[in-house]
């Protein structure tokens, strides 16, 4: 079956390219598009898309705050937001509200696709500049973290431990699996075991907590 798709975003010439891109596409369909917030949660709830591609910035209820409540509903869909990169607290907000992935605006229609795939099939999708970027905030200490009591600390194993900190550098599961001499297999069995752990939906949302715990610093 196709994956369900909506688009939300304020410029309509914008959605419409973003439409005409996802639809010709044969595993992806549009279901639906909407100019708010708003109008993205009552579609959403109508229409119970796989994936919804927000923009951030639009007027009324925003992108962050309709992320935040796609992501708390029942049975809620994967959310990847799609804007410009101004701002790092546009990014940082969209991955603590839920979001699955962070795309640029200027990024290419095979990349857009592949990002929906990928969120679609439960992974994160957190570009190597948008890693980057969230590492030199918490090394400006423009993120705060270093939580160092958190109970979720002693949930984890060492060797989830070890996972962890090369997961929140942006790491595949074999380049992982062949920093700690294991098995990429054996990897993504400590990635499934520790995310529920942290109450995180995904890799994104674990890089954000590795941060967050104090686990994972800037170089």
């Amino acid at each position: 079956m196709a994956v369900r798709v909506i688009v939300v975003d304020d410029q309509v010439m914008v959605r419409a390219g973003l439409c005409a891109v996802i639809g010709a596409q044969d595993d992806l369909e549009v279901v639906g598009e909407a100019g708010d917030g708003e109008a993205a949660l009552e579609l959403a709830a109508r229409a119970e898309p796989d994936v919804v591609v927000i923009d951030v910035r639009m007027p009324g209820m925003d992108g962050l705050t309709a992320t935040a409540r796609l992501t708390a509903a029942g049975n809620p869909p994967r959310v990847l937001v799609l804007t410009t990169f101004h701002q790092d607290e546009y990014v940082f907000a969209a991955l603590r509200a839920g979001a699955s992935g962070f795309l640029l605006k200027d990024a290419g229609p095979a990349e857009l696709v592949t990002a929906i795939r990928t969120v679609a099939a439960g992974d994160a999708m957190l570009s190597p500049v948008v890693t980057r970027r969230l590492i030199e905030a918490f090394a400006a200490g423009r993120v705060s973290g270093a939580r160092p009591g958190d109970p979720r600390l002693g949930t984890l194993t060492p060797r989830e431990r070890d996972v962890l900190v090369q997961l929140a550098t942006g790491l595949s599961n074999a380049e992982i699996g062949a920093a700690l001499g294991i098995t990429a297999g054996t990897v993504k069995a400590h990635v499934n075991a520790l995310l529920p752990k942290l109450g995180a939906r995904d890799r994104v949302q674990a890089t954000i907590v590795a941060y967050d715990l104090g686990l994972a610093r800037p170089k």
